[in-house]
C-alpha cells in the first residue's frame, strides 16, 4: 500500500490551502507512489482546480480543523467571537483528536502536516505518526493578541510543542513554541503562462495597465464602483460585484468605463489559474495575507493593500513585504470611495526592490517531507 501523507489545513481564507496545494503538487511530481489526503473546510473546488493529480493519488475530506478568526467581512473581524469560537473548539479538543487518530490509523498515515491546526499534531501523536507544522504563523500567537484568550493560548501551545518539526515560511510569527525549526523559502504560486496569452484568452486589452481586485470569498461590499469605473488609464478586473448594468453610463466591449468583469468559473474552465491572472496585471488591490503577497512576489506584480482589522500577522506582513515587492498602503476611506488614481500611479512608479528571495519553498518542503516517510 502506498505511503499516505495527511494535511490538516486551516480553512481561514484561501491562503493556507493555496500554499499547501503547491507543496502537494511538488510531492506528487516527485513520487507517483504517494497518496495525499487533505482534511479541511477549504472548498473542494479550490483543490479540484489546482491540485495536479489524477486518479486516487489525492483526496479531500471535509473537517473543521480549527476556528480561525470570526470575519465580519473581508476587512473586519469580531475579536470576542473569535476567542469564544476557539474556546468552544478547545473544550471538545480531546474527543476531536481521538476521532482523528482513528482516521489516521484507518488510512495508514505515514506523516501528518498541519498548516497550522494543532488538531493535526494532537491526532498524529495519538496515532503514533510523525507530525510537522507548516506555515508562517501559529494560532496561539494570533489569539494571544486578544483580550481573554489566555486559556485558549495555554491549551494550544503544549500541542504545538509535540510536533517533530516546524517548516517555517518567511514573514512569520509565533514559532518559538516548536522544538525544531527549518526555515523555508517562499512557497508561492508562479504562473507559467505568458501574460499576453492570458489577457487574450480572457478577452482583456493587450497593453492597457490592468488592476485585479482580490478580496477572497467575502468580496468588497460597499465599494463605490462608479468612482472606480472613472479611473483614468487603467482597466480594473473585478468579480463578485453587483452587475455592471446597475451603473450609469454605456457598456462597451463588455466593460463599463475602467471596470472589467472577471468570471472566475469561466477562467478556470479555460485552464487559466489565478496566478496566471496575477501575472497578467500590473497591480493587485487586496488586504495583505501571505498568499497574495507571495503570489505578487512570484509574478512580479505590485500590491496596493489596505488594513484588515486587528490581526497581529498584518503588522509583520506590512513591515516585511516592501523588501520583496512594490507595495503601497491605501486607507479604507480612499479604498471604498474609489480614490485609487494617485495611489496606483505612485505604486507603479516605484522601482522594483533589490532583494529577490528564492521561491522554491514548495520543492524544499516536499523533499523534506518525503525524506520523513
Amino acid at each position: 500500500m502506498p505511503p499516505t501523507l495527511v494535511f490538516y489545513v486551516s480553512g481561514h481564507g484561501f491562503g493556507h490551502a493555496s500554499r499547501v496545494i503547491e507543496v502537494i503538487n511538488a510531492i506528487l511530481a516527485r513520487r507517483n507512489d504517494v497518496r495525499v489526503i487533505a482534511r479541511t473546510t477549504a472548498p473542494q473546488w479550490l483543490f479540484d482546480r489546482t491540485v495536479r493529480s489524477s486518479g486516487p493519488s489525492f483526496a479531500r475530506f471535509e473537517l473543521e480543523t480549527d476556528t480561525g478568526v470570526a470575519q465580519i467581512d473581508s476587512l473586519h473581524l469580531d475579536e470576542q467571537a473569535t476567542v469564544a469560537r476557539a474556546r468552544d473548539f478547545m473544550r471538545t479538543f480531546e474527543d476531536r483528536a481521538t476521532a482523528e487518530a482513528a482516521f489516521l490509523r484507518q488510512h495508514r498515515a505515514a506523516l501528518v502536516v498541519a498548516d497550522t491546526p494543532p488538531l493535526g499534531i494532537a491526532a498524529a501523536r495519538r496515532a503514533g505518526v510523525p507530525a510537522v507544522a507548516l506555515g508562517n504563523f501559529t494560532w496561539d500567537w494570533i489569539y494571544a493578541a486578544y483580550d481573554g484568550a489566555g486559556d485558549v493560548v495555554d491549551a494550544i501551545r503544549p500541542v504545538y510543542q509535540q510536533a517533530d518539526l516546524a517548516l517555517r515560511l518567511p514573514m512569520h510569527g509565533g514559532f518559538d513554541v516548536f522544538p525544531q525549526i527549518l526555515d523555508l523559502p517562499f512557497v508561492a504560486r508562479r504562473s507559467a503562462r505568458d501574460p499576453i496569452e492570458t489577457r487574450r484568452a480572457l478577452g482583456l486589452p493587450d497593453r492597457q495597465p490592468l488592476v485585479l481586485v482580490s478580496f477572497g470569498g467575502y468580496g468588497l461590499e460597499g465599494l463605490d464602483l462608479e468612482a472606480v469605473s472613472r479611473l483614468d488609464g487603467y482597466g480594473v478586473l473585478i468579480s463578485g460585484s453587483r452587475p455592471l448594468a446597475e451603473l450609469p453610463g454605456p457598456v462597451r466591449d463588455g466593460r463599463r468605463g475602467s471596470l472589467i468583469p472577471l468570471d472566475e468559473g469561466a477562467m478556470y474552465n479555460a485552464g487559466i489559474r489565478y496566478e496566471d491572472v496575477v501575472r497578467s496585471v500590473e497591480a493587485v488591490v487586496s488586504k495583505p495575507g501571505y498568499g497574495i503577497i507571495a503570489e505578487c512576489l512570484a509574478n512580479s506584480t505590485a500590491l496596493l493593500y489596505t488594513s484588515r482589522g486587528r490581526f497581529i500577522e498584518y503588522d509583520v506582513l506590512a513591515a516585511e513585504m516592501p523588501r520583496f515587492l512594490r507595495a503601497r498602503y491605501i486607507d479604507h476611506a480612499d479604498l471604498f470611495a474609489g480614490r485609487w488614481q494617485g495611489h496606483l500611479d505612485a505604486l507603479l512608479a516605484q522601482p522594483a526592490p533589490a532583494e529577490q528571495p528564492p521561491l522554491d519553498g514548495a520543492a524544499v518542503a516536499a523533499a523534506r517531507l518525503l525524506d520523513m516517510i
